[in-house]
């Protein structure tokens, strides 16, 4: 492992991490006075599971699902239906470590190792391909979704046309409330009301609940742009997890971050990173094609096993958000890190 030196930040408690490919360089105005660390490998051995290593995995894996959560509650995604479809995402995983280990992935195995009740081993693992709770998802839809869909595809809540009827909100007969109320009985009507007004899929007028949308499921283009996105953010994590966990050699995993700038600056930095991911982009493009045509021409055709690539980078910005450190007041605690102070700027 390589030295990890502090540096004086404005509002960053963090230091640079001095490992390639895996770290954050931090630009403040004390550390680009310094030269950059020499880069080290991170990792050189992969190291046992204990208790210590469990619980820091834990802790920074909410920072990790914290974006996650927000984007599957802006589709309507409740906790509940992540933790039906986690249950399979784990057995997945722990059958890959399994097998890597030359282990026989037995019930009991996977149970063991990933936690899930044996029972649920069992059924998951005698489903057909196409009932997995991957493919089988009644379990995993939000009760405002199957509300919805009800009002989209149930006669009684349809006009001759097919339209979906702007229904009263509450009252005898046909309602929000009734409709509500035949798909679950545990949770108030008025709450999955509010749950599809946030979602910007009904409106109200006056006392009446109106459909916005004829059609829950997404375009085809918002289709392709969600797997997309998935299969990005999943092999960058999945970079990540190899150097933090494996022997061989590291992927590239470095970001730069800095604090302290103003909108302006951001925009500029912005427009700085994508002129540079064109040409970098352009130049593995170039040489992505030129390997493929060698490799299909190679003596004995194309390689097998076959390999895949991505290669990407991303850019974010937002306000930040914690308090200032102050200069003056109690001492901080024990085993705490105090922000230094924000500099003052000229008038």
């Amino acid at each position: 492992m390589g030295h990890n030196p502090s540096i004086g930040t404005r509002r960053i408690r963090s230091k640079i991490t001095s490992c390639w490919p895996l770290c954050s360089t931090c630009l403040t105005p004390d550390s680009m006075k310094r030269k950059s660390p020499e880069p080290v490998v991170l990792i050189e051995t992969p190291a046992p599971p204990t208790p210590q290593t469990a619980e820091r995995a834990l802790r920074e894996s909410a920072q990790l699902l914290e974006p996650v959560a927000r984007w599957l509650l802006q589709n309507g995604v409740s906790y509940g239906a992540l933790a039906v479809q986690l249950k399979a995402v784990f057995l997945e995983a722990a059958r890959h470590e399994l097998l890597k280990a030359g282990t026989p992935p037995t019930f009991s195995a996977l149970s063991m190792l990933s936690g899930v009740h044996r029972k649920d081993v069992r059924t998951l693992e005698e489903a057909e391909p196409g009932d997995t709770p991957l493919a089988r998802r009644a379990q995993g839809i939000p009760l405002a979704s199957q509300v919805y869909t009800h009002w989209l595809t149930a006669r009684r809540y349809r006009s001759r046309d097919g339209a979906p009827k702007p229904l009263r909100r509450t009252g005898p007969g046909v309602s929000f409330d009734s409709l509500a109320r035949e798909i679950s009985q545990d949770v108030h009507p008025r709450t999955v009301l509010d749950e599809l007004l946030r979602l910007g899929l009904v409106r109200l007028d006056g006392d009446q609940a109106v459909p916005v949308s004829r059609a829950f499921t997404p375009h085809r283009e918002l289709d392709e742009m969600t797997a997309l996105f998935a299969a990005n953010a999943a092999d960058h994590i999945a970079a990540a997890v190899h150097n933090l966990s494996s022997s061989s050699a590291p992927f590239l995993e470095h970001s730069v971050f800095a604090d302290g700038l103003s909108a302006e600056s951001v925009a500029l930095l912005q427009r700085t990173a994508v002129g540079l991911w064109r040409q970098s982009i352009d130049k593995v493009v170039a040489e992505a094609r030129k390997r493929i045509d060698l490799d299909d021409v190679a003596p004995g055709g194309p390689p097998t096993p076959a390999h895949r690539i991505r290669y990407g980078v991303y850019f974010y910005s937002e306000p930040t958000t914690e308090p200032v450190a102050q200069t003056t007041g109690p001492a901080a605690p024990a085993n705490t890190t105090t922000s230094a102070p924000r500099r003052r700027r000229k008038p």
